[in-house]
């Protein structure tokens, strides 16, 4: 541990990043299964099966709960149109149109990876499919301005920033934020997706990340419904969600949960892409 913050040795990073890509495959085949008359619980079937298959565990899965809330009964996420993150798979029959979020979790040998993704179920409506591109694209700006010797608020700047600077104006989340992950999913630090350079704790190899801004066509206000567990706006605008879980070594930046350790992205923002032996 330095500073509260868990520092994983090179070892512990490469099992995360079979962790990863369990995250990445899955993620990947719920996309494809998403299509209208499709439920929300029948893709959390598929993705209980592919953790079987892959030999992993859920990070989802009985997490949280109290006195007045159940702990989370899925291993997926997914949040549809008005909802942020957090909702219940269940009955709900997806529809043309619809624009869906997952967020999924995986645990191998103990360590978790932690990406979420946003999708429309058949054709997209132009404001949605932008509103995706801005906050996928906000998420890999925060993830190409981590460095060592950097801070966690470059990160948050670089989210904000780049939302800030396109011509609709998004409501940032605040309430819901990126944070540490590793022997838990989630860990200190809090990654907020607004803030300033220069701020924050110390960017040093073998601290991983999940970067996850939230965006809405609305407002920034949130609200929590009955089951305690779904976030919806609240102003009823639609709503998307990325996330990648990464880290910084000493080579450069290595995103655990992208298939390509987040290659492509990287490289096309100038940023140096620097995996351990994969």
């Amino acid at each position: 541990m330095a500073g509260g913050i868990e520092v994983k040795t090179p070892e512990q990073v490469l099992v995360m990043r079979r962790a990863g890509l369990v995250v990445a495959r899955t993620l990947a085949a719920l996309r494809d299964a998403a299509a209208p008359g499709v439920t929300t619980a029948e893709l959390d079937a598929l993705a209980r099966d592919e953790l079987a298959r892959a030999g992993a565990t859920s990070s989802f899965l009985h997490y949280g709960g109290g006195w007045d809330v159940q702990p989370f009964p899925a291993v997926t996420c997914i949040s549809v149109n008005d909802e942020i993150v957090h909702g219940i798979p269940g009955p709900r029959v997806l529809a043309e149109g619809d624009l869906v979020s997952v967020d999924f979790g995986a645990i191998v040998d103990g360590w978790h990876g932690d990406s979420a993704l946003s999708f429309s179920v058949g054709a997209a409506r132009p404001d949605d499919q932008r509103l995706s591109d801005v906050t996928r694209a906000s998420m890999w700006r925060g993830i190409a301005a981590a460095r060592l010797g950097g801070r966690v608020g470059d990160i948050s700047a670089a989210i904000q920033g780049y939302v800030r600077s396109q011509r609709e104006r998004y409501g940032i989340v605040r309430e819901f934020t990126g944070h540490g992950i590793g022997s838990q999913m989630h860990q200190a630090p809090d990654v907020p997706n607004h803030g300033k350079r220069g701020r924050g704790p110390l960017l040093t190899p073998g601290i991983c990340l999940a970067i996850e801004p939230m965006l809405t066509l609305g407002g920034e206000g949130t609200a929590t419904l009955d089951d305690g567990w779904t976030v919806v706006t609240r102003d009823g605008s639609r709503a998307c969600h990325w996330e990648h879980t990464m880290t910084v070594t000493k080579h450069g930046l290595w995103v655990l949960t992208a298939e390509d350790g987040g290659e492509a992205e990287l490289t096309a923002l100038g940023a140096t892409f620097g995996p351990l032996a994969d």
